[in-house]
């Protein structure tokens, strides 16, 4: 259904306290993750090994974590440490799982621990880079983490779901052109002369551009397993070099999409956007993380009613068009993965 032997994101680091574990289901898993006392992370199974309790409902203390039902005491590496007025060094080992903290992330990898590489986690160009402000924020979303891949590798939605942000018609006019390099899938679209949509109007007047003329508008969708789509959208001011044109002629940003599977039919998805232009600027910051979190939750009514079809009606074949070229090659990377893990 999906990979395991790879890198998901697995929650924001503000999401995990000093004081308390998050309980969170990622692959089918249900996990304790919580942070020791010299702040490190830590992932176990969200069982307690005495009576199956949940780990998620204890509390951390130093580098333990504590179960909130009888005060067993587990460590970072699944193995029980104490237990008031028993003896318990004797019990098995539960199942923890690899964590890597960083710029703002902590990363999971939820398959087989002999196989770990921290190499392996993806590098992007605006992840610990002072030129870009980052905001974003998690959304609980009912459907197949492929489901919300073709979404975003077809943005041709935007003209109908989006229609009050960043929707226009020139979305529907502009073929969109996709290849594949390797695990690389790259759908885009460039248009020309059009005036901008309600949010890139918006974001030209905070980088001081003025929002009633022409603009060339971009998107350039890149998927790469297992799950992340990094999307470079922007406007620039018409003539002034579109994609190419000088900052000081355009308002660009990467939007960011780490799409992590809870179980078959539901995600954790981490949205933002890493904006280019006044990165100083946290009450922009904040403008645009608020803007962005309302576009995203539009797509989630749309998709979990999707999922709901595609459960009731299984037999169903679904049509395929050029629009779809994004989705369908990512899928195959994907698919690809999958058998190769299977052959393993």
């Amino acid at each position: 259904m999906f990979p395991l032997n790879t890198w998901y994101v697995a929650a924001r680091s503000d999401e995990i306290p000093q004081d308390r574990p998050l309980g969170r289901r990622i692959c089918n898993q249900a996990l304790a993750i919580f942070r020791s006392s010299d702040g490190s992370v830590a992932a176990v199974e969200d069982f307690c090994p005495h009576r199956g309790a949940p780990l998620s409902l204890g509390r951390v203390e130093g580098n333990t974590l504590v179960c909130g039902y009888h005060g067993l005491a587990m460590g970072c590496d699944g193995r029980t440490v104490s237990m008031p007025c028993q003896r318990v060094r004797g019990f098995p080992a539960g199942r923890s799982f690899p964590l890597h903290e960083a710029h703002g992330f902590v990363w999971i990898w939820p398959g087989d621990p002999a196989l770990v590489d921290v190499a392996k986690i993806p590098r992007f160009d605006w992840l610990g880079n002072p030129q870009y402000a980052y905001g974003g924020g998690l959304y609980r979303i009912g459907c197949d983490y492929r489901l919300m891949i073709d979404n975003l590798m077809d943005l041709t939605h935007e003209t109908y779901v989006h229609s009050t942000s960043i929707g226009q018609k020139e979305i529907d006019e502009v073929p969109c052109q996709t290849h594949a390099d390797g695990d690389h899938v790259v759908t885009q679209r460039h248009m020309a002369g059009i005036e901008a949509p309600p949010f890139w109007k918006m974001a030209l007047r905070m980088n001081g551009l003025p929002d009633d003329q022409p603009v060339d508008r971009w998107q350039i969708c890149h998927f790469t397993p297992p799950s992340h789509v990094m999307i470079e959208v922007g406007v620039a001011l018409e003539g002034k070099g579109g994609y190419s044109a000088p900052d000081e002629f355009k308002a660009a940003s990467w939007v960011v999409d780490f799409i992590t599977p809870e179980t078959d039919t539901s995600i954790h998805y981490f949205w933002g956007m890493a904006r280019r232009f006044r990165p100083d600027d946290e009450a922009l910051t904040a403008q645009i993380r608020e803007g962005q979190g309302r576009i995203f939750a539009e797509d989630q009514e749309m998709l979990e009613r999707q999922q709901a079809n595609l459960l009731a009606y299984p037999d169903r074949k679904l049509l395929l068009l050029n629009i779809d070229g994004g989705g369908v090659q990512s899928r195959k990377v994907i698919e690809r993965w999958l058998q190769a893990e299977a052959a393993a």
